[in-house]
């Protein structure tokens, strides 16, 4: 039996006719060398359908782009090693503190987890498709000289954009773990850290769960690990990303960023980027419960939302999928290449019974009117 997907008409799909169509202003106005799908996923755990479903599409969007465009692609992975581990409160100041993956485990347990969670799809993707990919943990992106200069030049011009970056406070997070071997804790909202800028470099004041007040330095060549808040490290990442006048980078990103996104636009705008400075951005369907909210491994795991009706375990845990990772793979792209070759189906959410149900049965497309 063949499922059928149908899906309404938006304003959005009705100015395309595929959903790659959203890229192809950037593309035909830069006629970029290569074009680089760059996909994030915090490794702070399995990885479940929705991370399985945002990595497949950017492997078989960057394929049509190559299709049509006659342009090279390649996909990246950037593996969020600065999620938090551990979040205690201080007694003594009452400040949260936190402890990332890559302090709390280390550089060689993650590229180990990272090897046996999402290596596989990744191969099998690539395989597939012909197209090559590569994985970069943050830890080693933060160490790079081009994203601390672009820190650097950032935060000078802060104050523009600060209250775009953290509505709520007017105080983006820069947190600078404390740097004594074995420590890695740095306050969670930054509260006592104060940042000084010098010509080239910037001298950190922070204060230590365990050993108190410390100080470090954050230069274009080494120094302190750089950590910034969500909204902020995007930023930064992607006004990075675009250094290069004849690579175009394209930031794939779950649904729910596309609030968040706006933020990072304004901030882009008050510290000085316009026009083909902003990044290109590719939404990807997200997976919701059967009230609308974003399908949450955390909230279902600590009881504070129901698994859906109609889910199944492997969709919080890929690991249990019913069969081979090579199957896991053909079954993602099939689903890809339907909700790609409409943009009705592309630019929309789904729940998680409806993917399953999806990735269960050949599926066909039937447009409305």
């Amino acid at each position: 039996m063949t499922a059928q997907l149908v899906s309404p008409n938006t304003v959005l799909a009705n100015a395309l006719a595929a959903a790659e169509d959203v890229l192809a202003p950037r593309i035909r106005t830069m006629q970029p060398s290569r074009v680089t799908f760059v996909v994030g996923t915090q490794i702070n755990g399995v990885p479940h359908l929705g991370t399985s479903l945002v990595q497949s599409l950017s492997f078989a969007a960057a394929a049509r782009v190559r299709q049509r465009f006659d342009t090279p692609v390649e996909v990246l992975f950037g593996a969020l090693d600065n999620a938090p581990h551990e979040v205690v409160v201080d007694r003594a100041s009452g400040h949260s503190y936190q402890r990332a993956y890559a302090h709390a485990l280390g550089e060689a347990v993650l590229a180990d987890q990272v090897d046996e969670l999402y290596r596989p799809l990744f191969d099998a993707l690539s395989e597939r498709l012909s197209i090559p990919y590569s994985i970069e943990m943050y830890s080693r992106q933060q160490e790079t000289e081009l994203y601390r200069r672009t820190w650097l030049r950032a935060h000078r011009r802060i104050d523009a954009a600060r209250w775009w970056l953290d509505p709520a406070h007017g105080v983006p997070h820069v947190r600078i773990p404390c740097p004594v071997p074995g420590c890695g804790w740095a306050e969670k909202y930054a509260e006592r850290t104060r940042i000084l800028l010098d010509a080239d470099h910037a001298e950190v004041h922070a204060v230590c769960l365990h050993h108190g007040p410390y100080e470090t330095v954050i230069g274009p060549a080494g120094g302190g690990y750089l950590d910034l808040a969500t909204l902020y490290r995007n930023l930064v990442k992607e006004i990075a990303s675009s250094t290069e006048a004849d690579h175009l980078s394209v930031m794939v990103k779950g649904g729910d960023w596309v609030f968040g996104s706006t933020l990072v636009d304004n901030a882009l705008t008050a510290i000085g980027l316009a026009g083909s400075q902003l990044p290109t951005r590719l939404f990807c369907p997200q997976v919701v419960t059967d009230t609308g909210a974003k399908l949450s491994k955390s909230l279902i795991r600590d009881g504070k939302a129901p698994l859906p009706d109609g889910s199944a375990p492997w969709m919080l845990d890929a690991r249990l999928w019913p069969g081979s990772m090579s199957e896991y793979a053909d079954r993602l792209l099939h689903m890809a290449d339907v909700l790609l070759a409409d943009p009705r189906h592309f630019f929309r959410a789904y729940s998680a019974g409806e993917l399953g149900r999806l990735m269960s049965q050949p599926t066909r497309s039937v447009t409305t009117p």
